[in-house]
């Protein structure tokens, strides 16, 4: 693995998991892998289970981990090829990376999307721009359309719980993406990432539900059905992955704010006694009831602490083709 962007950058899904497991099992049987090997983990915007878990991982393989939170304790960088820097930002990417290049042997990247031009955000000039200039693998902590090791980590949470569970081992598990109420408008990058991994990894009748405006972009959810009615969606559901995100055709604007979306454990009734799933952090009784997040059904944090071990499975990946 050269770098860690999307899923496109993985050859086989099942055998990541299945290392990611194996590391579950058994943390530090490389722990002679990452030795005398640096890695940076630049932040653009705030971290919890995403910059703890890499620098867990990056140790768990004996690599030293050093964090720098740029919208804090850094310069202003500046993106724009050929821009005139009589502004507010400092340095430019160009001489920034090549340096951070240096520095390390991996960069892990976490940026936002600013929700207010598309194109921009979608066309991720902020991590595309360190992958051209850093020469060295980049990891994505996050960027401004998807949340690749978080969709690892989801796929590694349901074979986990395939894998314990004799009723789900030999059928193909009906997995539903649900949007749920915010309070404010959210990027679409874990709905994103998470219809993409699950439509590559091809073993689930894969079901998103939303409110009519909600339309995530048909890169990431072709091959998915698409439901506006979530009662009818989730008929069946053997996991339901709760998550909300703003509109993608009004980009960046909240359209609706139905309560009635938000997963209780009535509508819960209506499955196959599913799992339930978020990526953290949740608005309680916003997003999701206290009743589910709190109830045997919850994966949230299972979920969350195989973090550690889908970004060890990723690096230790990327440190064997180094």
């Amino acid at each position: 693995m050269k770098q860690f962007i999307s899923v496109k950058d993985v050859t086989d899904i099942n055998l990541l998991v299945k290392q990611a497991l194996h590391y579950k099992a058994n943390p530090f049987i490389d722990k002679a892998l990452g030795a005398n090997k640096r890695i940076g983990l630049l932040f653009l915007n705030p971290s919890l289970r995403t910059r703890l878990s890499t620098q867990v991982a990056a140790q768990n393989l004996g690599m030293e981990p050093i964090v720098f939170n740029v919208d804090k304790e850094g310069w202003a960088l500046e993106f724009t090829e050929g821009a005139i820097m009589n502004g507010t930002t400092v340095e430019h990417i160009k001489d920034a990376a090549p340096i951070l290049g240096n520095y390390f042997d991996i960069l892990c990247i976490r940026t936002f999307p600013g929700l207010q031009n598309r194109a921009d955000d979608y066309g991720e000039k902020i991590i595309n721009q360190f992958i051209k200039y850093a020469g060295i693998p980049i990891v994505s902590l996050e960027s401004a359309t998807l949340h690749p090791l978080q969709s690892l980590t989801d796929i590694i949470t349901i074979q986990e719980s395939i894998n314990l569970n004799e009723n789900l081992k030999n059928k193909q598990p009906k997995i539903v993406l649900t949007w749920a109420p915010h309070i404010k408008p959210i990027p679409q990058c874990v709905a994103n990432s998470f219809s993409e991994w699950v439509n590559a990894w091809g073993e689930a009748n894969f079901v998103i539900t939303h409110p009519v405006g909600y339309e995530l972009d048909t890169q990431y959810t072709h091959g998915a059905t698409i439901s506006h009615h979530q009662e009818e969606a989730l008929k069946d559901a053997d996991f339901v992955y709760v998550k909300n995100w703003s509109s993608y055709s009004e980009y960046g604007k909240v359209l609706s704010t139905d309560e009635s979306w938000m997963l209780t454990n009535a509508k819960l009734a209506l499955t196959n006694n599913a799992k339930v799933m978020h990526c953290l952090p949740v608005r309680r009784n916003v997003e999701l009831s206290d009743e589910i997040l709190d109830g045997a059904n919850s994966l949230v944090t299972k979920e969350a602490s195989n973090r550690v071990w889908a970004a060890q499975s990723v690096l230790a990946n990327i440190l064997g083709s180094l």
